[in-house]
């Protein structure tokens, strides 16, 4: 379980194809100072296990379903990563509850940018939209994030200049695919909508 706040961008050093899969090593001193093997770490909203450690590299292994789900398959050497640790008891959730399981692909519809803050509206499915309004909370790229609007084919967010600074959000354009994962709550009750006959079934 993670918040959504990114503690660190990461850089991916060596990928490694294994047949359907992938090895990803990425270099993070911060994450990497206290990881340990088997540890769960958000890597752009994505939850994968530390498999090696040498330093500040981590490594992490990504099967098939994961690089067809989830943007890592576009990954680079080079490319910069979101990456958080686990929740920790006890731990201030600044954010909101963040599974670590990418729900979908999005892509950025267009962006607006204001001085230093950002307004970004990104396409997504009817299937996540519809779990989502307005004030309510969204994971994009691992980072936790207000919804201003939602239609039916996308929402907005606008980002303040401490996240487009400390998240890779900052670096994205128009056409850039990004992970979304949304609001654990409201997928358990659209759940329990649909068993109720109260909405119509998933396309």
């Amino acid at each position: 379980m993670f918040t959504g706040l990114v503690e660190e961008v990461g850089q991916v050093v060596a990928i490694t194809p294994q047949g359907s899969a992938k090895e990803f090593v990425v270099r993070a001193p911060l994450v990497a100072s206290d990881a340990a093997l088997g540890a769960s770490i958000s890597v752009n909203g994505c939850c994968l296990t530390v498999t090696r450690k040498s330093g500040d590299d981590l490594a992490f292994d990504a099967g098939e379903e994961t690089l067809r789900r989830t943007d890592l398959g576009d990954l680079q050497l080079g490319s910069p990563v979101n990456l958080e640790r686990a929740l920790q008891v006890g731990q201030r959730l600044g954010g909101h509850y963040v599974t670590g399981h990418v729900d979908g692909l999005g892509s950025i519809r267009s962006r607006v940018d204001d001085g230093n803050w950002s307004t970004i509206w990104f396409n997504a499915p009817l299937t996540l939209t519809r779990q989502m309004a307005s004030k309510g909370s969204v994971t994009v790229d691992g980072v936790s994030l207000t919804l201003v609007d939602v239609a039916d084919d996308g929402f907005s967010v606008a980002l303040v200049p401490h996240t487009l600074a400390v998240t890779i959000l900052g670096r994205k354009q128009v056409g850039d695919t990004v992970n979304l994962e949304t609001d654990v709550l409201a997928k358990y009750i659209e759940r329990q909508l649909l068993s109720m006959g109260r909405l119509p079934g998933m396309a």
